[in-house]
């Protein structure tokens, strides 16, 4: 089952679709005019239920299939996709760029949204599956809590499946390939904030006052030692600070310099050392020079672990869509994070990578002049078609 003819013929209406939502970025919680449009072409295409409401802006729609399954208490599973923009002002180029300064698309998010769209007209006109089959559109993925949101508020509840598959493009891997792997697919995320407080003075009086530029340059090498020297060599662990921001003058130190950066981790005991060790770092080494620190560690997100079964399973349909040679195994995890990880901590499923790339020069996710590649919508929306015909198929 390649790229289904039914979907190809309407890839120019998601190419339509995606690039309108690129135009009109929206941050996470606010996709108002995002989640309108969703449901307004749900509701062209024939869906039984379309649910709002849940984390605000999310919109989750209902298809049931023609078998004799397909109503409440039935086998169901859930697809996946993100609706939120970033803040970045966009250096892309392209006639559909954002129109909205200093917001863009920079994830993909954008052909995210149409590629479920496209999987939800195909599956609403064909109905081939026996069972029902959520479409979830989930707000605010870039770090603030939309998946987490959508559980607490009683996702699984109001629609229960058994199993939930999320996927994501990736311009490192070829157009059209998948990739994927069981446990652990991509990092638990932490983001950590540090104001180191000391004494102002002049400049050129150093002796009268507690540098926290200095104190701040200290913790920032010392914390490289967290991974490097505290942690088992075999375990994974990142901590960057990526944020410093203290003074205004060139000769005037500081009361004060504010760091903000990211930790990252699989296994919830690094997680444990990591914080222990920005904690004690930061504190200790701002003790040692008269000043003081106060740490914050927000854990944002856990590790996304796929499930065995969901994952052979959601390989199986790629293979089915791609071929066996499209289809790669990932030999280890990304440092990325996600927040589908907190649908995956709920129930079983699977998340995988979609490749977007156009070449060795193609602009990655989070960048100014990335902008998602509309051949791809096809492949992704035929993936999802072929999810919900093989999980759950008709008695023949």
């Amino acid at each position: 089952m390649p790229v289904l003819n039914r979907i190809a013929a309407f890839h120019a209406d998601m190419t339509a679709w995606r690039r309108d939502f690129h135009r009109h970025p929206e941050l996470g919680l606010r996709e108002t005019r995002t989640s309108a449009v969703v449901q307004g072409l749900l509701a062209e295409f024939g869906v039984d239920q379309v649910i709002t409401g849940l984390a605000r802006t999310g919109v989750v729609g209902v298809i049931h299939g023609r078998g004799p399954n397909s109503g409440p208490g039935g086998p169901a599973i859930g697809l996946r996709a993100d609706m939120d923009a970033l803040p970045i002002e966009e250096a892309s180029g392209r006639d559909w760029a954002s129109v909205t300064p200093g917001v863009m698309h920079a994830c993909g998010h954008d052909g995210h949204t149409a590629m479920l769209l496209g999987a939800a007209r195909y599956l609403a006109e064909t109905r081939n599956f026996d069972g029902t089959v959520y479409l979830i559109f989930q707000p605010a993925e870039e770090g603030v809590g939309g998946a987490e949101l959508m559980v607490r508020e009683g996702l699984f509840e109001r629609c229960p499946m058994r199993m939930v598959f999320g996927m994501h493009n990736w311009p490192t891997l070829p157009a059209g390939v998948f990739a994927c792997r069981a446990g652990a697919m991509m990092a638990a995320v932490a983001d950590i904030g540090i104001t180191v407080t000391g004494r102002g003075a002049h400049g050129a009086h150093p002796d009268h006052g507690i540098d926290p530029v200095v104190v701040a340059a200290q913790i920032v090498t010392a914390l490289q030692s967290i991974v490097a020297r505290t942690l088992d060599p075999a375990e994974s662990g990142v901590v960057t600070i990526g944020h410093i921001n203290g003074g205004q003058g060139f000769n005037v130190i500081p009361d004060s310099v504010f760091m903000r950066g990211t930790a990252r981790w699989f296994r919830p005991e690094v997680g444990d050392a990591i914080e222990a060790g920005v904690v004690r770092l930061a504190t200790g080494i701002a003790a040692s020079f008269g000043a003081s620190a106060e740490v914050s560690f927000r854990r944002i997100v856990p590790a996304t672990v796929n499930d065995a079964e969901a994952t052979a399973l959601a390989m199986d349909a790629a293979r089915a869509v791609a071929g066996d040679g499209a289809v790669r195994e990932s030999d280890r995890p990304t440092m990325g994070g996600e927040d589908f990880a907190f649908m995956l901590n709920a129930k079983q499923g699977n998340y995988i990578f979609l490749g977007a790339g156009r070449g060795a020069n193609d602009p990655m996710v989070h960048n100014p002049g990335y902008d998602f590649n509309d051949e791809i919508l096809p492949v992704g929306a035929s993936y999802w078609a072929a999810l919900a015909e093989r999980l759950l198929a008709r008695a023949r």
